[in-house]
């Protein structure tokens, strides 16, 4: 088939990057587009769904959003007519036999899940490729699961195109998506068509952030150096953190440099609100837009009455307005109608829509350049912030796009040059199994082919990366091993155990022999020197110590002494190699007291300085004595006394010493280096079973915890063996945080009885995360749904018990505390009368609604529950769905 004429569906120059994704689709190939914000990647989304109608295909187009979801809907029906267009989302499903069908990642991951290896189901006939937008949301630690999934189950002739922002290892998820997948080719660009310039605001105004250059801080903002402080008040002052720049003098600075309109950045709901009333004497706009917006807010007002609200609807008709999840859908809905229109001048909004839906500024203003977490405050990361800066300018409409970051009391100019000029962070994986995918995949694959698919994550590549060093020291240690076996073959392991022994055993013996050795020397010492005091001048001694370092004992004769209380005594001596010697009583190791000579009027050189270890050369004087002593010495070297103990000892040293001497083992070589190869090898045994062991467990833990899965499955009867039974099916059927738990709960037959707004009410508790301490709701839920719920505490406690004992960590909601809010919204009260009674935000009531409408909205399609709760949960879903739960799709 003839290839598309690129310039009659884009009539406007391509990117290169553009180009190059086509030509690669246009080959067969997968795609990853890596580029920034704003850049143009959706139009390659485009390109596949023009290409796919001209062909008669179908086209899957997934977002991570329902809301994002939603707006495509939008988009695309404008674009490519109504007829052509579906949607897919939890609960809503329009026109699902379309060519083009919208829906999120989690339903995609659904039909795959019915899909056995390599073939393509029912669901995917005629499907050429699939768009996976916003694939950087695969670090999303809620979300990311689902994408993996969906890469690793899609059929390999089915076309992936991943559409994601600026990451630093785009590289690595391009070779993993073809490992898994099939031939896929990395389109990278950082070119911005609309480039950002930064900007850095404090009390004195707005500044360009950066030099002419980019490549540091502007000059001009760099700090001067202070001077020095002339009295404690200078001091003080100079100490003070600097202050942080009011809204309304940043409004008035982008005002007044045509920066409007902007996204201003705050961390906090209430933050948010507040800066809307901190502006509530500042009007942007002007008397023809303030006439639109009166008429576009009151026709909006006259349909949805109950949606507007003090605070809110003034300040929006001066074209300000706030943006959180805490506002009302339907109202956030109407903020960005109007701001996509240029009517509202300015939203504050906390960083979730920087996440969200395409709302593109002439600026983006980020307040702080740091965030409270769970685990405490820190800096923004590279890609949070890149995540709100590329919000800034709008293509077609801007030059350029305008990121100011603020002065704070903790950040400053410092942080702002890091972060405007740091890369993206790398993608990681936040690959968990789940009850709903064991469960799924069990009816479909053996388990060996379930093991596969796991083991094909994106954390498991990445683990193989990580573990690549690790993995070749192995095999270093194995080859030593190897050689070290073969060296040792020959040798036999009893000689060499008992070899070993016989010298670890002397080695004792010579240490036990060397402290009875000391003993006595510190037992002769105490006698010597006790001696000493009495001996004589010219009485004949022996020599060998510290200040005396001689190899054997030296003969001397005794010339003076000097003794001091307290002190040892210095022993001046002649040796009987006519050498003086300045010593103590530890340097004399035998007195010869039956020899003594004559040495009256010998004295010492006049430099001889009395300090033990000094010593002179004699002269032809002292030569004669020394002499004279040679002759009176016995032949031979002295042998001192040796006691009885220390005689043993050094004869069972000996006997050890002749053992090793005649050893067998010396016959094969020196023992020494033997033992030592042997002392490598049994070393190189133990490290490599232990890195072994960690690298199994580290490169097989996702395996892991599908097994101890598998087991919880098991002991609560879902599986038998390794076959889903009813309760298995019922959960393998749900999507959420804990399958298992609503399963279990459905299949118990506790909620059978309970009419639809107490069935309601009591999936909403199951589903509800435990709520902020401060929260409050003045409305109770019924006798009958306390009473359901307080007889699910026996599964849930069974639940609990099971997950600490296989280490799984999923929620196991049972939240009493909101769920009277679910059942007056059923029993009809409206909607002002519901939020009068809480304290919960409206889009936080909204979300707990619609998560309830969520929940009920599967039962129906859950096999082998009682057809009662089928038909009272469809019912509960009317009862529930009406303004502002539901959502308008066009």
């Amino acid at each position: 088939m003839s290839k598309l004429n690129l310039a009659t569906i884009f009539p406007f120059d391509l990117d290169e990057f553009q180009l190059q994704a086509i030509a690669a689709l246009d080959a067969g190939k997968s795609v990853v587009v890596c580029a920034p914000t704003g850049s143009g990647k959706t139009l390659i989304g485009e390109y596949t769904i023009y290409r796919a109608l001209a062909r008669g295909g179908r086209v899957f187009y997934t977002t991570p959003l329902k809301a994002l979801s939603n707006q495509k809907l939008r988009d695309f029906r404008q674009q490519f007519g109504v007829e052509n267009v579906g949607l897919l989302t939890g609960d809503t499903s329009v026109n699902r036999d379309a060519p083009i069908l919208v829906m999120t990642t989690e339903i995609f991951r659904n039909m795959l899940y019915g899909t056995p290896i390599g073939q393509v189901g029912t669901s995917l006939v005629g499907v050429e490729a699939v768009v996976l937008d916003e694939c950087h949301y695969m670090n999303d630690q809620q979300r990311g699961t689902v994408w993996e999934e969906s890469v690793i189950y899609c059929p390999p002739k089915i076309q992936l195109v991943a559409l994601s922002a600026t990451v630093a290892n785009s590289d690595q998820l391009t070779d993993w998506i073809t490992t898994v997948h099939g031939e896929t080719q990395l389109i990278y660009s950082n070119f911005r068509p609309v480039p950002l310039e930064f900007y850095f605001g404090n009390l004195n105004g707005l500044f360009p952030l950066l030099d002419s250059k980019k490549r540091d801080v502007n000059p001009s903002l760099k700090q001067k150096r202070t001077r020095k402080p002339t009295h404690r008040g200078d001091s003080e002052r100079l100490r003070q953190r600097p202050d942080a720049p009011s809204i309304p003098f940043v409004l008035s600075q982008l005002q007044q440099k045509n920066l409007l309109p902007a996204i201003y950045f705050i961390f906090s709901r209430r933050g948010c609100d507040r800066a809307v009333q901190d502006v509530v004497n500042m009007s942007l706009v002007n008397p023809q837009e303030v006439a639109i917006l009166k008429e576009r807010i009151d026709d909006f007002l006259a349909k949805n009455p109950e949606a507007g609200r003090a605070g809110q609807v003034e300040q929006l008709y001066r074209g300000v307005a706030a943006h959180h999840a805490g506002i009302l859908p339907a109202w956030k809905g109407l903020v960005e109608e109007l701001f996509g229109l240029g009517l509202v001048k300015v939203v504050f909004a906390t960083e979730t829509l920087a996440a969200g839906i395409n709302m593109p500024a002439r600026t983006t203003v980020i307040s702080t350049l740091s965030k409270r977490t769970d685990r405490g405050h820190r800096l923004l990361t590279a890609s949070e912030f890149l995540q709100m800066a590329g919000r800034a300018g709008r293509r077609g409409m801007d030059t350029t796009g305008n990121v100011v970051t603020l002065q704070t009391p903790f950040e400053g100019i410092k942080e702002a040059f890091y972060l405007a000029t740091a890369g993206a962070d790398p993608l990681v994986s936040q690959f968990t199994p789940s009850y709903g995918m064991v469960l799924n995949l069990l009816q479909t694959h053996t388990l060996p082919q379930a093991k596969e698919l796991v083991e094909q994550s994106f954390a498991q590549y990445l683990a193989t990366l990580h573990l690549k060093p690790q993995k070749q020291y192995i095999s270093e240690l194995t080859a030593e091993l190897a050689k070290l076996d073969i060296q040792l073959a020959a040798v036999n392991p009893g000689q060499l155990a008992s070899y070993e022994k016989i010298a670890a055993h002397l080695k004792e013996e010579r240490r036990l022999l060397k402290v009875l050795q000391q003993q006595d020397l510190e037992v002769r010492q105490q006698a010597i020197a006790t001696h000493l005091e009495a001996t004589p001048l010219g009485t004949v001694l022996f020599l060998k110590g510290k200040h005396i370092p001689v190899p054997t004992p030296l003969a001397g004769v005794l010339i003076h002494k000097t003794l001091l209380r307290g002190q040892p005594a210095i022993l001046l001596c002649l040796g009987v190699n006519n050498r003086w010697y300045v010593a103590t009583a530890a340097d004399v190791v035998q007195i010869n007291s039956q020899q003594c000579l004559r040495v009256d009027g010998l004295l010492p050189p006049e430099d001889l300085i009395l300090k033990p270890g000094q010593g002179k050369k004699g002269d032809e004087v002292t030569k004669r004595v020394a002499d004279l002593l040679t002759t009176l010495l016995p032949t031979g070297e002295l042998v001192l006394e040796v006691t009885p103990h220390v005689q043993a000892q050094i004869e069972k040293v000996a006997d050890l010493e002749a053992k090793l001497q005649e050893h067998p083992l010396k016959q094969q070589g020196d023992p020494v280096n033997l033992i030592k190869r042997q002392k490598r090898r049994s070393e190189l045994h133990l490290d490599i079973s232990d890195r072994q062991a960690k690298f199994r467990k580290y490169q097989g833990q996702h395996w892991q915890d599908f097994l101890n899965l598998i087991e919880i499955l098991r002991e609560s009867d879902c599986l038998t063996d390794l076959t889903p039974t009813p309760k298995g099916l019922a959960a393998s059927a749900i999507r959420g945080d804990n399958e298992l738990w609503v399963g279990l709960v459905l299949m118990s037959g506790e909620l059978d009885h309970l009419e639809p707004q107490d069935l309601a009410a009591a999936m909403a508790a199951l589903v509800t995360e435990t709520p902020r301490p401060d929260t409050w709701v003045n409305y109770a839920p019924s006798d009958s749904v306390v009473e359901a719920l307080y007889s699910l505490r026996h599964i849930r406690r069974q639940l609990f018990q099971l997950q600490n004992r296989y280490k799984v960590a999923l929620p196991i909601w049972l939240e009493y505390d909101l769920v009277g809010i679910i059942q007056q919204w059923a029993l009809g009260v409206s909607w002002l009368e519901l939020c009068s009674h809480t304290n919960l935000d409206e889009g936080d009531i909204v979300r707990l609604l619609r998560r309830t409408v969520d929940i009920l909205s599967q039962i129906p399609h859950v096999p082998h529950v009682s057809g009662q709760i089928q038909r009272n949960a469809i019912e509960a879903i009317k009862m529930l769905d009406r303004f502002p739960v539901n959502e308008a799709l066009a």
